[in-house]
């Protein structure tokens, strides 16, 4: 172990990673990739079979949605880059729907997420789809390694390097330690919705496959589809750090809560909207907006119209229009005028 870890008198700066994940933590991680994966694939011919029903669709939307902003809202604009400050329940309860998408503990998350930000599609990026070069081989395997292979062959971030701020944090801690638990109600959870919902052990069964397996794998794919999709193809109208390849791609932007404007959030790390053009739906900025007129969340870091403006590429200037104020109207969605 470097010396920058295990002595308190070390200077510098501690090392980009922390060592290989265990072997226990593999065997977990190929489980919760393949299996919901598999139901994903089974999914169509299921209910083609007549075993799906509207109970099942509300119980998987349900936790979709709780889970995916967990993980936007909570996991990244929060947790990772500090869009908001939150009250303390209100941390808890972002810290604990976003380990409902079963992606792997916060402050791991966060300390990944950190690391790419700093050396986005670079050397030292944990999953840029660049990696290996940018010939068609190369690139169709960069895209997997982004999209889900360096999940199983990587090097840990160092979590002391890249989250000292939640490590330092005992209510993260314990939610970070709790994350085994807090999978088994994901899995659990929405079967209890489903049996009694129904009164039935097949309404429970239906909605642990779709609402519990189903609904882990699509948000799994839709949020490392940022990480693969979203930094090959799409639009790039906002001026990044020279190397990186963030893009927009406006297919994921429903799916994603408004995570796949990923060329702004490049641009703006901070900013907690990621949509700031026209038309451009982020359903994670309506939330933390909502949190912000109840009082649970403050000092949040709205995009400035003149720094946005500043950012758009020359080619698109007359095209684009970016928006005036970073704050959304109630009703509309739309920032204000």
């Amino acid at each position: 172990m470097s010396t920058a870890l295990t002595d308190p008198n070390a200077t510098g700066p501690k090392p980009l990673t922390q060592g290989h994940q265990s072997r226990g933590i593999l065997v977990a991680l190929w489980a919760f990739v393949v299996v919901p994966f598999l139901a994903l694939l089974a999914a169509v011919p299921v209910a083609w079979g007549g075993w799906l029903s509207w109970t099942d669709i509300a119980v998987a939307g349900f936790w979709y949605v709780l889970s995916g902003l967990g993980i936007t809202v909570g996991y990244h604009r929060y947790f990772t880059h500090g869009s908001f400050k939150a009250k303390p329940w209100l941390r808890v309860a972002l810290a604990v729907a976003g380990s409902f998408a079963v992606q792997g503990e916060i402050i791991q998350w966060v300390a990944d997420h950190r690391r790419h930000h700093a050396f986005s599609d670079l050397e030292g990026d944990p999953h840029s789809p660049w990696r290996f070069g940018e010939s068609v081989g190369g690139l169709a395997k960069g895209l997997f390694h982004a999209h889900v292979g360096w999940l199983f062959n990587r090097e840990l971030s160092n979590r002391e390097r890249f989250a000292p701020d939640l490590l330092a944090d005992p209510a993260t801690r314990r939610v970070d330690r709790l994350f085994p638990l807090l999978v088994v109600v994901s899995l659990l959870g929405p079967a209890a919705m489903g049996g009694l919902l129904t009164w039935s052990w097949s309404g429970a069964l239906t909605a642990l496959f779709w609402g519990g397996l189903v609904r882990i794998a699509l948000l799994h794919h839709v949020t490392w589809s940022i990480n693969s999709v979203c930094h090959v193809y799409g639009e790039r109208p906002f001026a990044v750090r020279q190397g990186d390849r963030a893009s927009n791609f406006w297919p994921l932007a429903v799916l994603s809560f408004g995570e796949s404007w990923h060329n702004l959030h490049h641009a703006e790390p901070t900013s907690a909207r990621h949509g700031v053009l026209r038309g451009q739906l982020d359903m994670s900025a309506r939330v933390i907006w909502l949190l912000e007129k109840t009082g649970a969340a403050w000092a949040v870091r709205w995009p400035k119209p003149e720094r946005i403006t500043a950012k758009l590429l020359g080619f698109e200037r007359g095209t684009a229009k970016p928006v005036r104020s970073g704050r959304p109207t109630a009703g509309s969605g739309r920032p204000e005028r």
